[in-house]
């Protein structure tokens, strides 16, 4: 996470990575993310102001293990654990949280692009069952997306991005990543869940 004061917003700005997780309580900072396949939530609790936002690669490991200790957020599953309870800890109420979620465009080859929809319905389904509404969403697609979330009034500018003019960087830095974890559960082994 990068953290940087923005003169033309006047406040700090909290960029996020994949993998990554920021909760706040402060009014005026603005945190930010740059998305392909991956997808974000931006959480907030209205009454207590306590707002926060991840930034997921994966629904969650294919090993049960690694999805009960695994403290890891490129995975959606801990992602959404680490980014709710620590705004609990921070005086956030469960049933004051709303959503707003976006992301999963497919950036990657076709091979990859599966990777988004299963970010997205994952996202869909855990949201649903933890009973939190979503006010808002810009998920799917053929394009990338560039957010800034504004905790102290719940606004969300988003950005869409071509994929001819997403940074070669950020796609490869993506698929680097994707082929990691991929090589790693064959190493460790594969479990399937029913």
């Amino acid at each position: 996470m990068n953290k940087r004061y923005n003169k033309k917003l006047k406040r700090d700005v909290y960029e996020i990575f994949a993998g990554e997780y920021f909760v706040t309580d402060k009014r005026y900072v603005v945190l930010k993310t740059l998305l392909g396949s991956c997808v974000s939530v931006c959480l907030k609790d209205e009454v207590t102001g306590i707002a926060g936002m991840n930034h997921f690669m994966l629904p969650a490991s294919k090993r049960i293990e690694n999805i009960i200790i695994n403290e890891d957020a490129k995975y959606g599953i801990n992602a959404m654990e680490l980014l709710i309870n620590t705004m609990i800890k921070k005086g956030a109420k469960r049933p004051y949280l709303k959503a707003k979620v976006f992301g999963g465009g497919k950036v990657l080859e076709q091979e990859l692009s599966n990777v988004a929809n299963s970010n997205i319905e994952f996202v869909k389904v855990y949201l649903n069952m933890e009973q939190i509404p979503v006010i808002t969403s810009d998920l799917g697609d053929n394009y990338g997306r560039k957010i800034f979330f504004f905790p102290d009034t719940f606004t969300v500018y988003l950005k869409k991005i071509k994929i001819s003019k997403m940074s070669t960087s950020t796609i490869a830095k993506e698929k680097e990543m994707y082929t990691r974890i991929k090589q790693k559960s064959k190493q460790e082994g594969e479990l399937t869940l029913f």
